[in-house]
């Protein structure tokens, strides 16, 4: 007994859903190490640069009461001008 066209067609189309579904798998697979180790390595760069941070705006805080005139000042916000 043979299977009509639309059984087939329809063979068809889930062994392509089936395989687009495997292949994102797949990469998923393969990209959640590297994910992992990307968020690891940024997790240890951050954990080594916050106290270095903080010392620094500690020290440039206590700078700024020490030598008020040594803190730049803002520059005003310019206004936006429309023309027609």
């Amino acid at each position: 007994m043979t299977k009509s066209t639309t059984a087939r067609q329809g063979d068809a189309v889930r062994r392509t859903a089936n395989n687009a579904f495997e292949a994102w798998e797949k990469r998923t697979a393969l990209m959640k190490p590297q994910s992992s180790a990307e968020s690891a390595a940024n997790d240890a760069k951050t954990s080594r640069l916050k106290p270095l941070r903080l010392e620094k705006e500690r020290q440039d805080a206590l700078q700024a009461l020490l030598n008020p005139a040594a803190v730049p000042q803002k520059r005003p916000a310019s206004k936006r001008v429309i023309a027609n």
